[in-house]
């Protein structure tokens, strides 16, 4: 037996990079899985006949993390398909593309749509799943946050800001949830070699002198530490961010 037969994982920005090795591990674990993505829908499409291929049902939705609406019927539509939510895992961000550069210089359009999408974000899909894991007294919600909350970043005060947001978050959502056996945690990864990251700086000339086991994180890297987050075994963890960047930050 598998250690998620049986469970449903609902993953955000599920198109390409972490969402879909998330989905894809998960998946091997037992899991059916609700892949979700605003925009990419081609990649969607491909992580979905991945998971398919893996033997388990997926559900696959366009959704705007950022707006109630979208997440409500993402959460009725999975509802609908399987008849629970038993994991969420709030990968959804906004990363792909963002270009370095000075405080002063981001503008207030791009700082909100930051903070829209990886504070709101999680925020608001927690809502939507929230009531069928309290009526189930069971849940695990697993929020990616970054090592750069704990190291700082050139030229990325937003994107650092929203981090520490995702921290904060998961803090205070494990205090009101646990009372109804919800476990809230965030993992932490460092620079990871994903499609998005190759958008931001050229992964080949990642400085990784500071890295203590001396080499680049790839996706295969964070998959485990959600799946364990994900099941059982993780029964009596909340509140926790768990750092996963080869030993760059320690606390």
């Amino acid at each position: 037996m598998k250690r998620l037969d049986g469970r449903v994982a609902l993953v955000t920005g599920a198109g390409k990079g972490l969402g879909k090795a998330f989905c894809l591990r998960l998946a091997e674990e037992g899991a059916d899985i609700v892949a979700v993505t605003r925009a990419d829908t081609e990649g969607l499409e491909k992580t979905a006949k991945e998971v398919r291929s893996l033997g388990r049902e997926v559900l696959a939705a366009k959704v705007d993390v950022s707006r109630e609406e979208d997440t409500l019927s993402m959460a009725a539509q999975a509802l609908e398909r399987f008849g629970r939510i038993d994991v969420l895992v709030n990968n959804a961000a906004y990363y792909y593309g963002v270009t370095r550069k000075a405080f002063t210089e981001i503008s207030l359009e791009e700082w909100d749509r930051m903070m829209a999408v990886n504070v709101k974000g999680p925020w608001l899909c927690t809502r939507a799943v929230f009531p069928n894991m309290k009526e189930r007294g069971k849940g695990k919600i697993i929020n990616l946050a970054s090592e750069v909350f704990f190291t700082g970043s050139q030229g990325f005060v937003h994107y650092v800001s929203s981090k520490g947001g995702v921290i904060g978050l998961t803090r205070a959502l494990a205090i009101e949830l646990g009372p109804y056996g919800i476990c809230v945690n965030a993992v932490a990864p460092g620079y990871t070699d994903t499609e998005a990251s190759r958008t931001i700086a050229d992964v080949s000339k990642y400085d990784i002198s500071r890295t203590p086991l001396k080499r680049l994180e790839r996706p295969e890297d964070v998959v485990g530490i959600v799946a364990f987050l994900a099941s059982d075994e993780s029964d009596f963890i909340t509140g926790q961010t768990v750092l996963v960047d080869g030993g760059r930050a320690m606390h």
